[in-house]
């Protein structure tokens, strides 16, 4: 009897290499879309989306901010920001400021936008319990971790050879 006859399943399956199966793309939105749902549920009856106060939350703890330095830290297209801070600047949730000189703009949250924020603060709360009871605190801290992880190795800044592999 040969050697390879002679291993078990699982030893011959833990020596071959794992290769992901599916387009990595296309499932992270589908969880993007089925979790964006779950929470948007939550948030109907505030007049804002989840999206929405999310930036909202990000101008009023960071802010006064220029638009660009904010799109930097959410990791949106400054043409994205744009789009979405629209709806806040029309809501009077949010304001755009002069800047350091002529060419250059900052985002700021008006006093409304701190109180709309502060309001749904509780809305968000219940919605991430809703999701962690859902997904599971455990699984939950997990994928937060991962999702951290992935994020700064697509930004760089992380080299991938410098992991250990014991990332849940």
């Amino acid at each position: 009897m040969n050697a390879t006859a002679t291993k078990s399943p699982c030893a011959t399956a833990q020596a071959e290499p794992i290769s992901p199966k599916g387009c990595t793309n296309f499932k992270l939105r589908q969880v993007t879309r089925l979790v964006s749902n779950h929470c948007e549920a939550h948030f109907a009856e505030t007049g804002l989306k989840t999206t929405q106060y999310a930036l909202l939350s990000h101008v009023v703890v960071l802010g006064p901010i220029q638009p660009s330095e904010l799109a930097r830290r959410m990791d949106l297209d400054l043409s994205t920001l744009s789009r979405n801070v629209q709806p806040l600047l029309a809501m009077g949730l949010v304001e755009m400021l002069p800047g350091a000189d002529a060419r250059s703009r900052q985002l700021q949250a008006t006093e409304e936008g701190h109180a709309r924020r502060k309001q749904m603060k509780a809305t968000w709360k219940r919605a991430q319990l809703s999701l962690n009871e859902r997904l599971g605190d455990e699984r939950v801290q997990r994928l937060h971790a991962l999702l951290d992880e992935c994020a700064a190795l697509m930004r760089g800044e992380l080299d991938p050879d410098e992991l250990d592999g014991d990332t849940p």
